[in-house]
């Protein structure tokens, strides 16, 4: 039986006044645990978006690197094969356009930087325009964008 009235002792009076909801701090955990899930989900998404594009541009260098520059047939070859500006870029065109862009890259192009860095390594630089998860139609409902820029050589 509880006691009441003014024979309640400090201590029953000190339980009573403690008691209340834990609704209110199992929704703010809940509401913080789903905002560190859905963080690591668009970060994720980004880091893999930025791998792909990685990807993109390296194989483009290195189709680059392989490509002869068409003096090489008229003024033959030295001790090295010479690549040479121009030909890094078509041949960086060429092989994104020939690639198919992955579902969550709306757009890629060549940026400038791309080129022959010494005459023997083809650097070529790729930026693409970025779909994430979850905040992506957020950030495109304010006219925003995410552009991620990787650059690759061989």
């Amino acid at each position: 039986m509880r006691p009441t009235g003014p024979g309640r002792g400090p201590e029953q009076r000190q339980r009573e006044d403690e008691q209340g909801s834990m609704t209110l701090l199992v929704i703010g955990c809940m509401a913080i645990a789903v905002l560190l899930i859905l963080g690591t989900i668009v970060v994720t998404s980004a880091q893999i978006s930025r791998i792909r594009l990685l990807d993109v541009a390296d194989g483009a260098a290195l189709d680059a690197a392989d490509a002869l520059d068409t003096s090489a047939y008229s003024g033959g070859l030295a001790d090295a094969v010479v690549i040479s500006d121009r030909t890094v870029w078509d041949t960086a065109e060429g092989y994104l356009a020939a690639r198919e862009q992955p579902a969550d890259i709306t757009s890629w192009r060549i940026e400038s930087g791309t080129g022959a860095r010494d005459g023997a390594t083809a650097v070529v630089v790729v930026s693409g325009r970025v779909r994430l998860p979850v905040v992506g139609p957020l950030i495109e409902s304010v006219g925003g964008s995410v552009t991620i820029t990787v650059q690759g050589a061989a």
